[in-house]
């Protein structure tokens, strides 16, 4: 899916409810939480934080997911094109990071 058929998705569906799109610093908290519910993931198959062992493995997948919906949310709601900040961001880096790791041989 490209990120503009994303944004016209998440879009669609948040105007199908009354309450519509919340205020910025409430996604900002919905963001915080999801990213820390990743993070906790992360640190439970990588980190010294193990599971216990009654605790079900999360989808990593899903939990990515999540960070992406509040993202979305936040960019529709302040009417920001994410595909276009996306190029503008790509380079950014191509420029900046240019000669800042060695290029892998062709």
């Amino acid at each position: 899916m490209e990120l503009r058929e994303a944004q016209r998705r998440v879009d669609e569906w948040i105007r199908s409810f009354e309450e519509g799109y919340w205020p910025p610093l409430v996604n900002l908290a919905r963001l915080t939480e999801e990213v820390g519910e990743l993070a906790r993931e992360l640190n439970h198959r990588y980190g010294p934080k193990k599971k216990k062992p009654d605790e079900p493995e999360a989808d990593l997948a899903l939990e990515l997911a999540d960070v992406l919906f509040v993202l979305i949310v936040l960019a529709n709601e302040q009417g920001i094109d994410l595909a276009g900040a996306l190029e503008r961001t790509l380079a950014k880096y191509r420029h900046r990071d240019a000669a800042r790791w060695t290029p892998r041989g062709e």
